[in-house]
């Protein structure tokens, strides 16, 4: 389980962003991570029965995403992250694709996603091919009334403002066709992450995006 000294750095952090208070509380980020590898190692066994696809196998030290922050092309300098991210691929293990996603971050601000996040110029053809085919296999699963109470309006995301090349206007799904990414997300509460059940409760949301993955995963293979 996550722990309330995980929440406890990371809100800490985000006011003293800094090398200097970073390296004196060093022991804290150390501790801090290891709780959130733990509780990876714990997921990712649950995951694996929830979707096959995604390996037993992983590292879970590897799932878990750096702190540090790319700053060179941000105006945002601050040097380090204030979550904890954990990526789960289901192609293997290199990261990306149709994935799980799970951020802690304190004040309400975690979240289990899942989905394809901004697709490379092959993949989206190939997603945006599988949509005109077999959109309905899409819709119903992001129109299903659980789905919907959960992650909210799907076809809501970043798109285009203008046709994607060879699709008009009339088609039948040309809102889900303009779309850049294709995620689901849904804010978890942090008196859910430090619940006893919290993998658990990860893993139930995730059951539920997982026909989404699976219909991204079979677009590009």
């Amino acid at each position: 389980m996550i722990q309330q000294q995980t929440l406890d750095f990371l809100s800490d952090l985000v006011d003293n962003n800094n090398r200097e208070w970073f390296m004196d509380n060093k022991v804290r980020y150390d501790q801090a991570r290891q709780n959130v590898i733990d509780f990876t190692t714990e997921l990712i066994k649950l995951m694996h029965k929830v979707d096959p696809a995604l390996s037993p196998e992983l590292d879970a030290k590897k799932c878990v995403m750096r702190i540090y922050r790319d700053v060179r092309f941000s105006k945002n300098k601050t040097p380090y992250k204030n979550n904890f991210g954990i990526s789960l691929p289901t192609t293997g293990t290199k990261l990306g694709g149709a994935e799980y996603y799970f951020q802690i971050q304190p004040g309400g601000k975690s979240f289990i996603a899942g989905g394809y996040w901004m697709p490379d110029a092959a993949h989206l053809k190939a997603i945006r091919q599988e949509i005109d085919y077999n959109g309905h296999d899409l819709t119903n699963v992001i129109d299903d009334a659980a789905f919907v109470k959960l992650f909210g309006d799907f076809r809501a995301q970043d798109k285009l403002k203008t046709l994607p090349r060879d699709y008009t206007a009339d088609h039948e799904h040309i809102e889900l066709l303009k779309l850049k990414s294709f995620i689901a997300l849904h804010h978890i509460k942090d008196k859910d992450i430090l619940s006893a059940k919290a993998a658990e409760n990860v893993a139930a949301l995730c059951s539920k995006i997982c026909p989404l993955n699976v219909f991204l995963r079979n677009a590009i293979l």
